[in-house]
């Protein structure tokens, strides 16, 4: 890397402030973020590291209603518990802001009012969902239904979580209020719009072709992905009370978008930061040789590199992101978190079970990390890794050094004598390994740069247990200074290289190894700390005095995963017992209501799944009128060839659908049995109860 300084505009997803943080947020955008900030700022760089509280999100509103709360009371609440469980797991942030902030109601109001009197918007008046009984607009979150995507039937109004699809309200297939249950009505409503479309030729242009190779691919092809579908305009203001107002005339009763609002919330996090260091902030976000890099997980991908740089891209005076490297998925014990069911592993938590033990979850969540693709977390990887790795290699080879040197020498670094062939080549091998592990991370590939560092303190503990300096003592003391002394050397690097990954067991080292002094002891600041492991000869100088051995790991037993397991199980019978409970009876239907369901008996005579999709299932069903295509949503709990033959029930005069571009013409009833297993509806079939819904 290069020794000029670079200016830096780190940014990371602002959390929702509707519940606290878990694991699946860490992996996916607060540890490889932090990582990034870290190793940037080691180099010399100037780097502003920014987040923020989103709590002007729908979630937000509807967490209040089912408290009887106020959605500042909710705020309140989990940007405490947010800010508190960052700052105690070492997020190194410059600044962690709320989009709650008057800045933000400034910066983001002024951002709109910009683009309002530039003529950027377009102004339309439409049909949208509306709840009658709860007398209000159901934008977002407030409805829920079938994506028309991947037919997922826990689809949000503005988005598909399982597919990751941005969607409209009205997108959605059997759209249901998700504040009262009611089906909702069609209503006409004015708001500002973003013409997206009109700048599909330059997204596809700036990413498609000018991104091709250095975004991750998953960022790119999904990009590329919506480009092919052909953009919308968006609108940007909502039917809300609780939000930033629209600051022009007519947005009475109407806010900003909570995705127009929220990124403009890590400019406002900048302002708040560079006011406070008295810095100037413009440089961080409209200086052309400033380098801005988005921090997300796989579900924001489409606001952060469409719908934000659009928004910059028309504002016209800021700078465009260098990269966007989004992480897929982490999964808990093979299963899906989830914020509503409490599957998850809270942050707030592990600290609470795990104190002091910050840097074994972050090397677990790296270790891990979805970067390509979902991955799983487990209680057993867990302690695996741990005691396998961190305590049985990184710490087992620092312990030994310090104890040796302390038993020794009395803890001073020795003077080394000649090196052999094996120093020589050991010597070597470290000093490739800074620029090995700067390689990885500054291409994002966060869990390969650890593994680069885990493979130095292996490469000390190879150096040890060849050399054998606890037997070599006994017969040539001189050849065990020189051994020692470069043992040091590879603790001290260790020290330095570890600070991104493990920046509290880092700190620890450190002190053990005495730094501070060893520091005053070399001149030159012509390198960072990190470099200097490449061209210095030693960063433990002999006569450097140590300070005595501390473990940096310790072990973890199994009663503390099962605690942990435990947990999780009471989570999983909690959630059993809620889907058992029988709903209550929907409104009276009519008979009339009833007539017009024309419901028949059909056999399933062909089936396949529908490519590219975790779901869908594409079957063929002999009515009795005719043989038709129906697109359901089973394919995760049969195969085709189980359903063969099968009679079911069918709707048959349901309008037709497309999905995922197969036309459904029709829909075959099923519920959810106690398991959890969709099961066509039959009385006979395993599990289901009287009572039981049919959807």
């Amino acid at each position: 890397m290069s020794n000029t300084p670079q200016r830096y505009t780190i940014t990371a997803a602002l959390p929702y402030t509707n519940g606290p943080i878990h694991i699946g947020h860490l992996a996916g955008v607060y540890v490889p973020a932090d990582i990034y900030a870290r190793y940037l700022r080691m180099q010399g760089n100037d780097v502003a590291f920014v987040c923020g509280s989103d709590e002007h999100g729908v979630p937000i509103t509807i967490k209040a209603k089912k408290e009887g709360v106020t959605p500042q009371d909710i705020v309140d609440k989990y940007d405490g518990i947010i800010r508190k469980s960052f700052e105690d797991f070492g997020v190194s942030f410059d600044n962690y802001s709320r989009t709650s902030a008057k800045v933000h109601h400034d910066t983001a109001s002024a951002f709109f009012k910009k683009m309002y009197e530039d003529g950027k918007f377009i102004e339309e008046t439409t049909q949208q969902l509306y709840d009658e009984k709860a007398g209000q607009f159901l934008a977002d979150r407030f409805v829920t239904g079938n994506c028309p995507k991947c037919g997922n039937e826990e689809a949000y109004g503005d988005q598909c979580e399982s597919c990751g699809t941005s969607l409209n309200a009205t997108d959605l297939i059997n759209p249901k209020s998700a504040i009262t249950g009611e089906v909702p009505t069609l209503k006409e409503t004015r708001h500002w719009f973003l013409p997206l479309d009109q700048y599909q030729e330059w997204l596809d242009e700036w990413i498609v072709k000018g991104h091709a190779h250095d975004w991750k691919s998953n960022v790119h092809g999904q990009v590329k992905s919506w480009l092919n579908d052909g953009l919308r305009a968006r609108a940007v203001t909502r039917d809300l009370d609780w939000g930033i107002p629209v600051p022009v005339e007519g947005g009475d009763g109407k806010v900003l978008y909570v995705w127009f609002d929220a990124p403009i919330g890590y400019i406002s996090s900048t302002k708040e930061w560079a006011e406070r260091e008295g810095k100037d902030w413009e440089p961080y976000w409209k200086d052309e040789k400033t380098k801005l890099v988005h921090f997300i997980g796989k579900d924001n991908i489409v606001f952060h590199c469409i719908i934000f740089p659009v928004m910059l891209k028309a504002h016209g005076e800021y700078i465009l992101p260098e990269n966007v490297p989004a992480n897929e998925f982490l999964n808990l014990e093979g299963k899906k978190l989830s914020t509503s069911k409490n599957w998850a592993v809270w942050l707030h938590e592990y600290l609470e079970d795990f104190p002091n033990q910050q840097d074994v979850l972050r090397y677990v969540l790296t270790a891990n990390a979805p970067e390509a693709k979902d991955n799983d977390f487990t209680w057993k990887d867990f302690q695996a890794r741990n005691n396998n790795e961190l305590v049985a290699i990184f710490g087992n080879f620092i312990n030994r050094v310090v104890v040796l040197t302390n038993k020794y020498y009395s803890g001073i670094v020795p003077k080394p004598n000649d090196y052999s062939e094996v120093d020589e080549q050991t010597v070597t091998e470290l000093k490739a390994y800074p620029a090995v592990i700067a390689s990885s991370i500054e291409k994002y590939r966060f869990r390969e740069a650890q593994g680069e560092l885990m493979n130095l303190a292996r490469l000390g503990n190879k150096y040890l247990a060849d050399e054998e300096p606890w037997k070599l003592i006994k017969t040539d003391e001189e050849r065990v200074k020189t051994v020692m002394y470069v043992a040091l050397q590879i603790a001290s690097a260790l020290a330095t290289l570890s600070e991104p990954f493990l920046p509290f067991s880092s700190t620890k080292l450190q002190k053990m190894l005495n730094f501070t002094d060893a520091e005053s002891q070399l001149s030159g600041k012509e390198y960072s700390q990190w470099d200097k492991i490449a061209t210095r000869d030693s960063l433990l100088p002999a006569g450097h005095q140590i300070g005595k051995a501390e473990l940096l790991f310790s072990k973890i037993e199994d009663a503390q995963m099962q605690q942990q397991l435990d947990k999780l199980e009471a989570t999983k019978t909690a959630n059993a017992a809620e889907n058992n409970k029988v709903e209550p009876q929907k409104e009276t239907a009519t008979f009339e209501d009833f007539t017009k369901m024309d419901l028949r008996v059909g056999t399933i005579i062909e089936a396949h799944k529908l490519p590219k999709t975790k779901k869908l299932m594409v079957i063929k069903v002999d009515t009795g009128l005719d043989q038709r295509t129906v697109v359901s949503g089973i394919a995760e709990h049969y195969k085709a060839e189980e359903i063969i033959g099968k009679k079911v029930t069918v709707l048959a005069n349901l309008a037709p659908r497309k999905l995922r571009g197969v036309e459904s013409q029709g829909m075959i009833l099923m519920t959810e049995n106690s398991a959890g297993k969709l099961v066509f509806v039959n009385p006979d079939e395993d599990g289901v109860e009287p009572g039981t819904t049919i959807n």
